[in-house]
Order: C-alpha cells, then structure tokens, then sequence
C-alpha cells in the first residue's frame, strides 16, 4: 500500500506514475479530497477521464477499486446489499427434510453473513486488504432523488443500516469519487458534501502529453496531427462531441492501419471511432474532413 501524497506535486506524479496526466486544477481538488477524507464529485462531458482518475488512484495507492455503477431505477438495497434468497429457500426445505423446525434459530441462521449479498456501498465500508478501497460511484445523475438522498446520508456518516445485522460503519472511510456527465442537475446538498471540479476538454498541449502517455507507438507527427484534427473537430456543432477516450481509441485505428500521416480519405473511413452517431458521421466525412484536416494543419504550422 502506498502512503497517500503529502502535496500537489506529489498528487500529480501519483496519477501520472499510472499515466493519467493530470493538470493542476484538477490536482489540486484529488489532493485535497485525499487529504481531507472528502468526496470528489467530478463533473463534465463523457470520455474525459472522470472515471479513469479513481482507477488510476486505486492503482497508484494499491487499493481495491470498488465501482457503483448508477442507472436509473437504481435502490439503496441493490447499492448496499441482498439476501441469497436462493441459498435460504434450500436452507429452509432442508431444515424441513431434517425435522429442524425450531422457527428462532433457523430465522437467525437465514439472516446472518452466510446469506447476505455484498453489494458495492457495503463492500467499501469494510476493511480491504491494502487499506481502504476507493469507491467509484460513476455517472451518480441518472439515479434518481430518492438514492441521491440516500448517499447523501452514507457519505455523511460512512454507515449504513441492515435491519436484520444492524448498523455497519465504515472503521476508515473509503477514498470516495463520484462522477456526472450531467444529463441532469444533481442537487445541491449532495455537491455540498463533496469537493467539485469541472473536468473539461484538454488543451492542445495537454491532450498530446496524454496521447503519448497512454499510446506510445504513435509516431510524434501523427499524435499531433490525431490531437489537431480532434480539437478542431471539437468546435462543430456535433450532437456528441468525441472526448480523450475517443482520441486515444482513434489513434490506436490509425496504428492498426500503418497510418503514418492524415489524409481525408483515411479520415473519413475511421470516423466511427472518434464519432457515434450516423447524422455527425454524415456531415464530418468527404470535404468537411478535407477542410477540417487543412485548419488542423494551419494550426500547427503557426505553432510550429
């Protein structure tokens, strides 16, 4: 297990050492939140690294990683725990079988730890091997009010209730991070429990540091012309614009294609990898790539 850092700097070479390139902003809320013993609730667009900061942490510090992930429709008892019902219905018709029928004891022995479920809130308030885990509780907006209150409650006391066991409290918290794409408003008073920060779209400079960290193999004038073209095609009027998990997974197309440079038409027959709907395809590929790819390459020629 690896001691939390003691400052900024360290924060960032923790996560860059799992290369997740973090810039200082950002570094600056997980240390606190560390710290501090304080959620992070990280905000912002799909595929720019909200859930893969709690995977690097976990894996820097050598904790387990324990992820909830949300849906709608989703309880306090599918989040916490449940009972094998299965397991108890043989208990119970074998007991009967037995002559066992002693009601006190059987009910006690159906509802102990043998039987119980462990779901993912109750998982991180029990000691882990390595210290506590860090809980994941990924893409918290589409729940629902009801379990919004709920983990506003748990994140408050780190406990939760089993009424046939009792109350479980966390003996040290877990390293809590949720995350929202925001398809709608968290409340409030959850954000109030937690440490916030906006994760945006990297810069220029920051999104080739990241490309080089998580795809080494992509030759340098590639990886500049992969990141130009994205951060161009990120100022379109897209129905979903693609985030870092797309650069990274359309620089490794290219790869697996011995692309050594753009060019429209290798452009246009790899959009599926950075773009996921028909309509955005329709409207990027044949001479809006060309135009796009032409600014891109502006771009880098005034840079340069």
């Amino acid at each position: 297990m690896t001691a939390l850092p003691r400052s900024i700097d360290a924060t960032i070479d923790l996560l860059g050492s799992q290369r997740y390139v973090c810039g200082r902003a950002l570094g600056t809320v997980a240390f606190l939140a560390l710290d501090l013993g304080k959620p992070l609730f990280l905000e912002g667009e799909a595929g720019t690294g909200k859930t893969e900061i709690a995977k690097a942490l976990a894996a820097a510090l050598g904790r387990r990683l324990i992820r909830l992930q949300c849906y709608e429709g989703l309880d306090a008892a599918a989040a916490i725990y449940e009972w094998n019902f299965a397991a108890q219905m043989i208990a119970i018709r074998t007991a009967e079988a037995a002559g066992d029928t002693d009601r006190d004891t059987l009910q006690k022995e159906l509802f102990s730890d043998h039987y119980l479920i462990r779901r993912p809130l109750l998982e991180a308030l029990e000691p882990q091997p390595g210290g506590a885990p860090v809980l994941l509780i990924d893409e918290v907006d589409r729940t629902d009010a009801p379990f919004e209150a709920f983990l506003l409650e748990a994140l408050s006391d780190f406990q939760v209730t089993i009424p046939e066991l009792g109350t479980i409290r966390a003996e040290a918290p877990p390293i809590v991070i949720l995350t929202s794409n925001r398809t709608r408003e968290v409340h409030d008073a959850l954000k109030r429990r937690c440490l916030y920060h906006w994760v945006d779209f990297p810069g220029f400079a920051r999104e080739i540091d990241i490309l080089r960290a998580r795809v080494p193999e992509a030759a340098d004038t590639l990886s500049r012309e992969i990141v130009a073209f994205v951060q161009a095609l990120r100022g379109e009027d897209l129905f979903k614009t693609p985030g870092v998990a797309e650069t990274l997974d359309w620089a490794r197309c290219l790869i697996a294609l011995d692309t050594v440079s753009l060019s429209p038409e290798v452009i246009s027959d790899t959009l599926g990898a950075m773009l996921k709907y028909q309509d955005d395809i329709a409207r990027i590929a044949g001479a809006e790539a060309t135009r796009l790819l032409d600014a891109a390459r502006a771009d880098l020629a005034r840079a340069s």
